[in-house]
């Protein structure tokens, strides 16, 4: 609290007056300070157990947090990244398989030998990283063995920020519609894929996508918009090296 002077004709010594005006003034922010530590003491007297009993659940459940993370999460998920690990293997076998992709692939979702397959780990280790990425891997495979429905039932439940897994299981949903004849669906995934992430490899490809299913929805303008970004953002990747005749071929079915 700030002191000051008050401005009045002085009688006796000038001096004088304002020292003890000082002094008056002083004294009150002391008396003022007494007063409200005095009472802060007998409050927090009177609430000492409620507040104790506060603090010790706080503490209880910090420590409860400590110990669920490191003997149940971090258990959990190595243990569902140990049992991700077998289906992977016949996953990146069909990559590369020249024939029998459809039984590699088969073996991935549901597993062989007592081992889990991504079906199995998507579910009992639903609140992993390993459980999440099983949903991608399933829904990838079952996108490859054209069953679409559980492609896009699979991909969906898949959460990534991943520079290029989040663009792509987006994109994957958006190629599921497209094959299943649903067009507006598949646009509307093509545009969160190549919005997801504006890197030079997703964010191209998509909008490319979207550009040509727009074209077969007949929405030229639109089409012509995603052409257009492609060519003001991405014009050294592989879409936009051609970019401009797609451009100019929206613009003509606009007439």
């Amino acid at each position: 609290m700030a002191t000051y002077k008050k401005k009045y004709k002085p009688q006796g010594n000038k001096e004088q007056q304002q020292v003890e005006e000082i002094d008056s003034t002083t004294a009150e922010v002391f008396n003022t300070l007494d007063e409200t530590a005095s009472k802060s003491e007998q409050w927090i007297e009177k609430n000492s157990k409620p507040l104790f009993t506060a603090l010790i659940a706080i503490v209880v459940i910090f420590l409860a947090y400590l110990g669920y993370t490191k003997y149940v999460v971090e258990p959990n998920e190595t243990e569902a990244s140990n049992e991700l690990a077998f289906p992977r293997k016949y996953f990146d076998e069909a990559a590369t398989a020249g024939s029998g992709i459809d039984s590699l692939l088969n073996l991935g979702l549901e597993g062989a030998d007592g081992k889990y397959g991504f079906i199995d780990i998507a579910e009992s280790y639903s609140g992993t990283n390993a459980g999440n990425l099983a949903n991608y891997y399933a829904g990838v495979s079952y996108l490859q063995l054209k069953k679409y429905d559980k492609a896009i039932e699979y991909l969906s439940k898949f959460n990534s920020d991943d520079e290029i897994l989040g663009p792509v299981s987006l994109g994957a949903i958006g190629d599921a519609f497209a094959d299943i004849d649903q067009p507006k669906e598949a646009l509307e995934y093509y545009e969160k894929a190549a919005n997801k992430k504006s890197n030079d490899f997703t964010a191209p490809l998509y909008l490319f996508k979207a550009g040509q299913t727009a074209m077969e929805l007949e929405d030229f303008s639109k089409a012509e918009t995603l052409f257009t970004k492609i060519k003001e953002n991405y014009s050294k990747s592989d879409q936009g090296r051609d970019i401009e005749k797609f451009i100019a071929a929206a613009k003509y079915a606009k007439k």
